[in-house]
Order: structure tokens, then C-alpha cells, then sequence
């Protein structure tokens, strides 16, 4: 079963586990509720290329290994300049594709900005408390906004797994987290505006690789070995005591990098300095600079 067409997902857990759909948007949705004017004849735009980031809607913390604390994406990003990169459609397989399936959106400036006004409308304010759920070992889903000249960040301990009933939330809490949830499902179901192009592959200009040493599963898989064209593996260790390293990749050798994992999954052996690596690939987003260090400070 593969995802439906929608272009973001609101993924709260590994993607080894995910398996479910994401609620599909409509072709020419506006955008969100209560927005009716057309965002297209507004101001002229930010320049273009412009890597400011207005929204942010990630995961951070849980129960996970190092590969994807470190290697995981936000579920989406809205720039300034109208770009929206999201986790597109995941096939449920497993071993999983060797990439993740970064989709980009074009929106206008205008509708951009939209969007993270009506985040801050939807209770994204620094201080807001959502309480605090009895649920154990679920990512945190962290949104900042940057609206009116100011960033604000709230972190919502599992937005989308606490249960109308828990009796850790007060009534107040269930509907603050109503209210965020709405805007960030909206978020997530987002397929285009009327006239503007459907979303396409995202195609980084780095990589970040983070490797650590191969171990055999205990599946009775024997995947076939891949022979690694990037740079030396494995590279300097990216948190200490992690086990992990990581070495970045830009330009000519993103190109050759992609279109070797095209080929592979997430089982791939992949042979370097006469040893066997698992690798986990983290195309890096338009405001993320300085290679693996972009990641030493995930969550």
C-alpha cells in the first residue's frame, strides 16, 4: 500500500512503523479556514530563493535509535519564498527505499505568510501550554512560526496520540490541542492552490551521511552490496558515544550519491575502505548550512 496523493504527512513515529494513510487535500484548496481572497494579487514577493523559514512542523524526542534521531525531517517547511518541503507518500515495504521522499510545493509569498499567521491564530505562541498527557515514548511535535517580525515555538507533548479522556489533560488543554491539531492537519492534507504548479521531487544541493557499521539482520536477508561513490567512509563521529558518523556531500557528488541510493534501501550493505556501512541519508533543506553539523543539535 502506498500513501495517498497528499502532499504532506503528519508523521509522529518512525518511519519503520508507519503504515497508515495520510487524509488526502483537495485539488485547489486555498489554504486555511477562513482564508476566501485570492493570495496570487497581494504584494509583490520575497526574493526569490529567499530560506527563511515562516512555518515548521517537526518531531523530536521518543524512544528512537541514533540514525534517525539525528537523520529524520520535519514533516513540512513553508519559506518565505513560497517553497514547501514535506515527507511525501512512504511505501509501506520493508526494507524501506534507501531516500526519503522529499516533496517540494510552490505556494505565493502571500499565502505563505498566511499560513504562519494563521498558525500563531491557531495558539502557536512561545509559553503556550498543551499539557502533558500520560503517554510514554512519543515524539514531541514542535511547530515554530515566524509571524509579524517574531519567532515563536511550541512543543506539544503527543499531539496526535493522547486520548479524549486522559485524565492528565484539563478541558481547556483537549481544546487548545483541538485547535493546533486542526491547523496542522490542514497543513498536512495541503495539495496546491489554484494555478500553481503540483509538487515535485525535491532534489537537495548536500547531503548529509550518516554512517555506522553494518550488522547483519536476523531476517534471512542477504541484500546485495553496494559500492559506496561519495567520500570515505565513515567520516567524523557526529555525537560522541552515538556510533554514528557522518560526512557530507555536495554538488557533482550529491548527483552521483542520489542516483547510487536510487538503487538501494535501507538494508543496503554499502562498501567503503574495505568495509560494509549502513547508511542513512539526510538531504539537508534550503536554510540548513554547514554540513553534518546542521544535525549535531537534534533532538
Amino acid at each position: 500500500m502506498t500513501r495517498t496523493r497528499g502532499l504532506l504527512t503528519a508523521a509522529a513515529v518512525p518511519l519503520i512503523l508507519m503504515a497508515g494513510c495520510a487524509r488526502p487535500g483537495t485539488a485547489g484548496e486555498a489554504g486555511s479556514s477562513g482564508s476566501t481572497a485570492d493570495p496570487r494579487a497581494e504584494s509583490a514577493p520575497a526574493p526569490a530563493g529567499d530560506p527563511t523559514v515562516l512555518v515548521r512542523v517537526a518531531q523530536e524526542g521518543g524512544f528512537v535509535p541514533p540514525q534517525f534521531q539525528y537523520g529524520r525531517l520535519p514533516q513540512v517547511s513553508v519559506y518565505a519564498d513560497g517553497r514547501v518541503i514535506s515527507n511525501g507518500p512512504v511505501p509501506a515495504i520493508a526494507p524501506g527505499p534507501a531516500l526519503p521522499n522529499l516533496q517540494q510545493l510552490q505556494l505565493t509569498p502571500e499565502r505563505a505568510r498566511q499560513w504562519a499567521d494563521d498558525a500563531v491564530a491557531a495558539g502557536v505562541r512561545s509559553g503556550a501550554d498543551f499539557g502533558t498527557p500520560g503517554v510514554a515514548d512519543i515524539p514531541d511535535t514542535v511547530i515554530t512560526v515566524t509571524s509579524g517580525g517574531r519567532t515563536q515555538t511550541v512543543r506539544v507533548s503527543a499531539l496526535d496520540h493522547a486520548l479524549p479522556e486522559d485524565p492528565q489533560l484539563t478541558a481547556a488543554d483537549q481544546a487548545a490541542r483541538k485547535k493546533l491539531r486542526a491547523y496542522v492537519e490542514e497543513l498536512t492534507a495541503l495539495t496546491g492552490e489554484a494555478g500553481s504548479p503540483g509538487p515535485q521531487r525535491y532534489r537537495p544541493q548536500s547531503m548529509a551521511v550518516l554512517a555506522r557499521e553494518y550488522v547483519d539482520g536476523d531476517d534471512g536477508l542477504k541484500p546485495s552490496e553496494q559500492a559506496w561513490p561519495g567520500p570515505v567512509l565513515p567520516g567524523p563521529e557526529l555525537v560522541a558515544t552515538t556510533g554514528l558518523h557522518c560526512v557530507a556531500v555536495t554538488g557533482a557528488e550529491t548527483r552521483q550519491v542520489w542516483a547510487a541510493a536510487e538503487k538501494a534501501n535501507q538494508r543496503t550493505p554499502w562498501t567503503s575502505a574495505g568495509k560494509r556501512w549502513s547508511i542513512t541519508f539526510r538531504p539537508l533543506l534550503p536554510d540548513e548550512t554547514g554540513g553534518c553539523a546542521a544535525l549535531t543539535g537534534a533532538k
